[in-house]
């Protein structure tokens, strides 16, 4: 890697704990946030409201220990983290997409999140259907999983 990863900016959220957070944010689609950039990349986000949605990355910076395999939030049996979107990752790199409800200067406001207040972001991106919808995509062994809400005590 040519240069480290540094925050633009951070994620508020209703989530203050782990436990409170949704697993996917299609869970919890009404949950409203923001993504507040730091005033130096305001410039950057030109145009980014005439899109819908927005791919947000983000650090994990509250995940505890990397497990290359473990058990994930939707099934008791263990899988590799790579094939997963468990928290517990080696470069703790997050992604959500989300829904833009407004932008005010720096601050985006947002529906459908499910990461932590106060979570550092790394960038934002446009969610564009065209790219980054495939409908003939399977979702793996997670479709035979039903949704559950996250197993007490699991990280």
């Amino acid at each position: 890697m040519t240069g480290k990863l540094k925050p633009i900016g951070i994620i508020r959220s209703p989530f203050t704990t782990k436990e409170d957070a949704p697993i996917q944010g299609v869970y919890s689609p009404t949950s409203k946030g923001t993504v507040e950039l730091f005033p130096e990349y305001e410039e950057g986000l030109k145009d980014i409201e005439t899109f819908s949605h927005i791919i947000v990355l983000y650090q994990f910076d509250r995940a505890g220990e990397m497990k290359l395999v473990r058990p994930p939030f939707l099934d008791d049996e263990p899988h590799g983290v790579f094939a997963s979107r468990h928290p517990c990752r080696p470069n703790k790199v997050g992604l959500t997409v989300v829904r833009l409800i407004n932008r005010v200067k720096n601050v985006l406001e947002i529906s459908g999140i499910d990461v932590l207040d106060k979570t550092p972001v790394i960038d934002i991106k446009p969610y564009v259907p065209r790219f980054d919808c495939f409908p003939e995509a399977n979702e793996g062994w997670i479709a035979s999983k039903q949704n559950r809400p996250k197993p007490p005590g699991r990280e």
